[in-house]
């Protein structure tokens, strides 16, 4: 396999096609198109600075909550702007019309991916997938139990059924509502591609190579694991972040990622 190190992304061709398909897609098995790196920082500064240290060795970027609220659509736009793709990662839950508002105002700065949260029910999905109909408007991607959760947590918070179960029933739920995927674990991403289809999304965060730090996380796999498993992208965070070389560090990453395709 050619080295992933070397590749180099011109914003002119980083951003070909805006509507995929599949899960990006099943036919496409380039991994630069699997990898997510969160940029988990709390300025557009400090994102941007981090960006050009990878040396165009990645193609998507995961804007969350701590870089969204400091920077707003700006950071979306600066982003695109360079020619990468972006995963908007802000987990919305509130009631229907406040989430569909919230997605509308999101649309058109030009994210790929938004995240909303499944445990909103059925018909805030609903009200999300119908605010985002319009052109250019985000593929909605359902969170169903944040990955740093683990059984007791779930207890703790009234949900008697085990993390897999309540996963499960959550996905039922998107599916219903006509979600474009989910952001799981990779410990049910081979269930919930039954549920979802073939043309569903599968994200999944809480991913850790072979001899890294686990964190705050539960449910961690790496990332040959989560590939063999199903998984349509892959979201990490401090492993490429928070290393010495972060080039280095992502390079590795896609190569596991194209070596378990």
């Amino acid at each position: 396999m050619e080295s992933v190190a070397a590749v180099q992304i011109p914003p002119s061709q980083a951003r070909q096609d805006t509507q995929f398909a599949g899960p990006i897609s099943q036919g496409r098995r380039d991994p630069l198109d699997r990898l997510i790196v969160a940029l988990d920082f709390p300025s557009s500064q400090a994102a941007l600075a981090f960006v050009d240290r990878l040396e165009g060795t990645c193609r998507w970027f995961k804007v969350g909550m701590e870089l969204y609220y400091a920077a707003g659509n700006s950071i979306v736009e600066r982003l695109r702007e360079r020619g990468f793709e972006v995963f908007l990662d802000l987990k919305l839950h509130d009631i229907p019309n406040t989430v569909a508002g919230a997605v509308r105002s999101v649309a058109g700065a030009g994210a790929s991916l938004l995240t909303i949260h499944a445990g909103g029910g059925e018909h805030m999905m609903r009200a999300a997938v119908h605010a985002a109909s319009g052109p250019n408007a985000p593929r909605l991607l359902a969170v169903t139990i944040l990955t740093s959760m683990n059984a007791a947590e779930l207890s703790g918070v009234g949900v008697v059924d085990t993390p897999a179960a309540q996963v499960l029933r959550l996905a039922q739920l998107a599916r219903t509502a006509g979600i474009d995927g989910l952001v799981c674990s990779a410990q049910e991403v081979a269930a919930l591609g039954q549920v979802m289809g073939p043309d569903a999304l599968l994200v999944v965060p809480g991913i850790r190579p072979i001899g890294s730090d686990v964190g705050d996380q539960s449910r961690v796999a790496t990332p040959a694991e989560a590939i063999a498993c199903g998984a349509s992208m892959l979201v990490v965070g401090r492993p490429i972040t928070q290393a010495g070389d972060p080039a280095r560090a992502a390079a590795a990453i896609l190569a596991e990622i194209g070596d378990a395709n």
